[in-house]
């Protein structure tokens, strides 16, 4: 006899559905597990054998032979043991074969038995209900897989009480949708001092999901400034929070099934390497700038970060993916984030200042800016200078304005571009493109002009032309203001920095 059960295999957000098809035949003893499985897939044979032992049951003294099918698609991760384990018991007909065709399961199995947590279920569950199945699951991730809605859970803690439920011996209570975090408290606006240029480019940024690099000395405000744009975006909406859990699902990082409305914020220390900011690795999971999918990524002291690591970013921040190809598997995460940099004008960081710079300036300055690279810069919308903040400013009372005015402006900018762009693959004014770009971004004859001048003159890219009409698309927003006029391309050049001539 043959028992099926259905799992899922991830690959990047994508749950692939995988047939797990045991059969206990005469023949030498032996419990084998064939499919291109990991070590971890591997392992799970001594974890069944252990739980099914907790149950006071043994393995018939027959050839068992597991087969996770498709054979050539890579099986990766502890998830399998809960449907190893079920297919075998079906096939010693213990549990209910016709039952368990109706589910997809995944889970841990610990030694006595208990069901433990494991990562991307709030995906199996999505999966389970694109295929009109149910799911079964851990217990401690039940709130998870119940935001897929319509989908029927059942959330086991421990291979008997399943096994219960599944004879109707026993009823396991159907799992509720897990809490929503409230919006976390971070910096005000009203804290930072002086710093106007600054608080302007912020806005603008937030406004429109604009890429933005902050370049000042030491201490002039640059990280408090980035940690206060998460209290002026705009919270995720249903649909998006649920697209962003899903990747923190597959990471594992997606605790008690709650969800938050708040944009994601990560901030990676210099060191981080290629495989943790794009992702990748041995067992490839979703690197920063996929954690950081519609919400920010902070990166403090940019041209500390290796060449090759920020140029790795270049593909991410165009697209909006991050595709990552190993030699067994091709796997794309979602990396729709908002970039925010912040670096020292030179190694030092007192370039301009007679007193304090090194005696090395101004070529220090250049060797260290020019660890980033031209095509990188030029993918970042805006560009601004922060001053170092002087003594007087700092005795200066809070300004009156702070995050909660700004961001009643910045969701007045976002309602307007969310009309507009309702009907396109678009959510903010950074992704314009093509006609849309056209008909919506094009200014009027002054700003053309303008424009035309600005181009010659600081030798824009057509990349860079681009992202100019995006910026002052976002400014004419901010305003009110129906179409695109010159003031608006005005303010959009003076956040450009200029090619650099060779």
């Amino acid at each position: 006899m043959v028992a099926i059960v259905s799992t899922v295999a991830y690959l990047g957000l994508e749950a692939r559905r995988v047939e797990v098809q045991c059969q206990v035949a005469p023949g030498m003893v032996g419990f084998s597990v064939v499919g291109l499985g990991d070590k971890a897939v591997a392992e799970s044979r001594e974890r069944v054998r252990a739980a099914i032992s907790a149950l006071g049951l043994s393995l018939p003294p027959k050839r068992i032979t597991v087969n996770l099918s498709p054979a050539d698609l890579p099986k990766e991760g502890s998830h399998y043991d809960l449907p190893i384990a079920l297919a075998l018991l079906a096939a010693m007909g213990i549990a209910d074969a016709e039952a368990l065709s109706h589910f997809i399961v995944v889970g841990e199995l610990g030694l006595d038995g208990r069901v433990a947590a494991s990562p991307g279920v709030l995906l199996a569950a999505l999966h389970a209900g694109a295929s009109d199945m149910g799911l079964i699951c851990p217990a401690l991730q039940g709130s998870e897989a119940a935001w897929a809605g319509g989908v029927e859970v059942v959330a086991a803690p421990d291979l008997l009480s399943l096994l219960n439920h599944l004879k109707g011996q026993t009823v396991l209570s159907a799992p509720r949708p897990g809490d929503v975090d409230p919006p976390a408290a971070g910096p005000n606006l009203n804290q930072v001092k002086g710093q106007e240029t600054a608080k302007r480019a912020l806005e603008i940024a937030a406004a429109g999901g604009h890429n933005l690099l902050m370049s000042g000395p030491p201490g002039s405000g640059k990280s408090l400034l980035a940690s206060c744009l998460p209290g002026i975006l705009p919270p995720l909406t249903p649909a998006e929070a649920l697209e962003v859990s899903m990747v923190a699902s597959v990471a594992g990082t997606l605790e008690g099934g709650r969800l938050s409305r708040t944009r994601p914020f990560r901030a990676p220390h210099h060191s981080a390497s290629m495989p943790a900011l794009v992702g990748g690795g041995l067992k490839v999971k979703p690197g920063e700038v996929s954690l950081a999918h519609l919400g920010v990524l902070f990166l403090d002291e940019l041209p500390e970060f290796g060449r090759g690591v920020l140029d790795s970013l270049r593909q991410p921040l165009e697209t909006g993916t991050v595709s990552v190809a190993r030699a067994n598997s091709h796997v794309t995460f979602p990396a729709n984030v908002q970039l925010i940099a912040a670096m020292n004008p030179c190694r030092c960081g007192h370039l301009g200042d007679a007193a304090r710079a090194c005696s090395r300036a101004p070529r220090c300055a250049a060797d260290y800016q020019a660890r980033i690279s031209g095509p990188l810069l030029d993918r970042i919308d805006l560009h601004v200078e922060v001053q170092a903040v002087s003594a007087a400013d700092l005795v200066l009372p809070p300004p009156a304005e702070g995050s909660q005015q700004v961001a009643a402006r910045v969701k007045a900018a976002r309602d307007i571009q969310s009309a507009r762009l309702s009907r396109l693959d678009a959510r903010t004014n950074a992704e314009l493109d093509g006609d849309a770009l056209t008909q919506y971004a094009t200014p009027d004859e002054a700003g053309v002009k303008l424009l035309a001048q600005a181009a010659e003159a600081m030798r824009l890219s057509a990349r860079g032309y681009t992202r100019i009409l995006r910026v002052a698309r976002t400014i004419a927003d901010l305003a009110g203001a129906p179409g695109v006029g010159r003031i608006h391309i005005a303010e959009a050049l003076s956040y450009r920095k200029q090619e650099p001539r060779n």
